[in-house]
């Protein structure tokens, strides 16, 4: 019959995360391709969203964000502890438990 709600997951069709983290002062590049599709959890820490145009902003532990349409330049890590981001895409296009870290 289904699970909850009376639908059916497609069988291999899963979420896809990643775990990224950017140490205290490190900045990471953009790249759009990279984030259609995916919803940005800030898990700790605090991030910096930096435009082409200059534009900054910053988001704190508990910020659920996209990244894309933004025309970001960086995502930089202003703080003084790790910021960790959890990337979550529809497809399990990247393996569970996949794991990047940016920075020293």
């Amino acid at each position: 019959m289904g699970g909850r709600g009376g639908t059916t997951q497609p069988p291999g069709r899963r979420f896809g995360r990643r775990r990224i983290e950017i140490a205290p002062g490190e900045s990471r590049p953009h790249v759009e391709a990279e984030w259609r599709g995916v919803l940005v959890v800030l898990e700790a820490g605090e991030i910096e969203l930096r435009c082409h145009a200059g534009g900054r902003r910053r988001f704190a532990a508990g910020s659920v964000l996209w990244f894309t349409g933004l025309n970001l330049r960086t995502v930089h890590n202003p703080g003084a502890v790790p910021a960790v981001i959890l990337a979550v895409s529809r497809g399990g296009g990247t393996p569970d438990g996949c794991t990047e870290v940016t920075g020293s």
